[in-house]
């Protein structure tokens, strides 16, 4: 794939995604990984005069101030306005799971300040198929399954039809700078070790998996639209608590509005997944009562839901 393809690529996604792309302000979050670097160059060479970039480095490596500092000095040859984020406050839990959230919530601070409309963000066709796979592994659903998002809020991701190979090809003949991030090939990440399996493996196609995985996001779009249409019809508030008030919908559908009634009643504490919810499903179509965590579902041919009294979940 040569230069100009990739820069049509991410040309033609930012203008499905976003219809002002003609006058929009981007922000591009760039690690100083090759990926992240091509996608600037590409988005400075589309959109002349409205990108910025931010480096968010979170401390975790001794080369990653460097890192950011290398990202900076391009920047500024280019004449892009660059920014380094720090995040606040010590590691805690899972260290990349607060590195992921740590990084978003910096970026879109940084956005909103910088009066920035997008931000996007250099996910490729490979990261989306490791994505499917490792979710498919997990047993998710059709939310799971949609992989990487093409838009989700105000990112945009419009690499994900390039293949990382095509990237780096890219980013060694424009002579970009890039970092290599050694976690990358750490089998003991579970994307590592999958990405090194995947580099034996040349059956699968890369692009066929990112349509699906496409599909099965429009296909999560039109039942999350299909399930609000629902709630406002047939959950009605019943005292303090909710009552639907037709129970035959297919399965997955009632998954969906007892979690949006989940929200409802306690939109501060986490939903339940997977296995206690399914079970959760399967009593409650035997008229039975069963907990949720602090929510009571109680079925029948209307199903109500309750927040349980402070003794029985304190």
């Amino acid at each position: 794939m040569v230069a100009g393809d990739l820069e049509t690529i991410v040309k033609l996604a930012v203008a499905a995604l976003a219809r002002d792309a003609v006058s929009a302000r981007f922000g591009v979050a760039v690690s100083g990984g090759p990926d992240s670097m091509v996608l600037l160059d590409l988005a400075a060479r589309a959109f002349p005069g409205r990108v910025e970039a931010a480096t968010v480095d979170h401390g975790l490596r001794e080369a990653s101030a460097a890192e950011a500092a290398m990202v900076a000095r391009w920047c500024g040859q280019a004449g892009i306005a660059h920014a380094t984020l720090h995040p606040e406050g010590a590691v805690r839990g899972n260290v990349q799971s607060w590195a992921r959230t740590q990084r978003y919530r910096l970026l879109e601070r940084w956005r909103i300040e910088r009066g920035l409309d997008w931000l996007l963000t250099a996910h490729h066709a490979d990261d989306q198929l490791e994505t499917l796979l490792m979710r498919l592994n997990r047993g998710a659903g059709v939310g799971g399954l949609a992989g990487v998002r093409a838009r989700q809020g105000m990112v945009l991701r419009p690499l994900l039809g390039a293949r990382k190979a095509d990237l780096l090809y890219y980013a060694r003949a424009r002579g970009l700078p890039f970092a290599l991030d050694p976690t990358n090939g750490d089998p003991r990440f579970d994307r590592a070790a999958l990405r090194k399996a995947l580099s034996q493996v040349d059956w699968i196609d890369v692009g066929a998996a990112g349509r699906s995985a496409a599909a099965l996001a429009e296909a999560e779009e039109a039942l999350d639209w299909m399930v609000e249409g629902l709630e406002a019809r047939h959950v009605h508030v019943d005292g303090e608590g909710l009552v639907l008030d037709r129970a035959d919908f297919p399965r997955e559908l009632l998954r969906r509005l007892v979690l949006r009634m989940i929200v409802r009643l306690l939109p501060d504490a986490g939903v339940p997944r997977g296995d206690a919810l399914d079970r959760a499903i399967a009593a409650a179509r035997q008229g039975e009562k069963v907990s949720l965590g602090r929510a009571v579902l109680k079925g029948g041919a209307r199903w109500s839901m309750r927040i349980a009294p402070p003794r029985r979940w304190q």
